[in-house]
């Protein structure tokens, strides 16, 4: 298979409900984060979106965490299934953060329950865990189209700016191309 590359653009609306698509239709992803050695560590695991943000639990202790707190730099790979046109995969360059205000952690685990209620218990226990904040800053979402992929990079900017007045309906066509 042909994969074909466009520069970097602004996103816009149509690959922004093209990525919400994928993103909402997917449960695991591949994170990477950078050892301090500098040797990539890549883990798959559940995650949620909010919009184009992703968060995920980890335990307190793993060396997940450890490497993003020295680097919080990760790269994210989600890969899915959808029609002629639409996005079939998506990677990120992003940055991670712990969450640490207790009313971001409830809304998060409120999505989670309200979403995913069969997830539960997300995490296991109390104190253990974390949960950890994705905010994408480029994302390259691939199309397939006539048989060939086609990628293209989108620079996100200011996630919460990208998604204002973005009405998303999880059942309408979101063609990336």
């Amino acid at each position: 298979m042909t994969m074909t590359t466009k520069p970097t653009e602004p996103i816009h609306g149509r690959a922004v409900l093209a990525i919400l698509k994928l993103l909402g239709s997917q449960t695991l992803m591949t994170l990477a984060v950078n050892r301090p050695d500098g040797r990539p560590h890549a883990a798959t695991l559940g995650y949620m979106n909010d919009g184009l943000n992703l968060y995920f639990m980890t335990a307190r202790h793993s060396e997940k965490l450890s490497n993003i707190l020295a680097d919080p730099r990760v790269g994210v790979a989600i890969r899915g299934h959808a029609e002629e046109g639409e996005a079939v995969g998506v990677s990120m360059d992003a940055h991670a953060r712990v969450l640490t205000d207790p009313t971001e952690i409830e809304q998060v685990t409120a999505m989670i329950l309200d979403r995913a209620p069969e997830n539960t218990p997300w995490a296991p226990g109390e104190g253990k865990t974390v949960v950890v904040k994705v905010i994408p800053e480029t994302i390259k979402a691939v199309a397939v189209i006539d048989g060939r992929s086609h990628a293209q990079s989108y620079q996100i900017g200011d996630v919460e700016a990208v998604m204002a007045g973005v009405d998303y309906e999880p059942s309408a066509v979101a063609r990336l191309f």
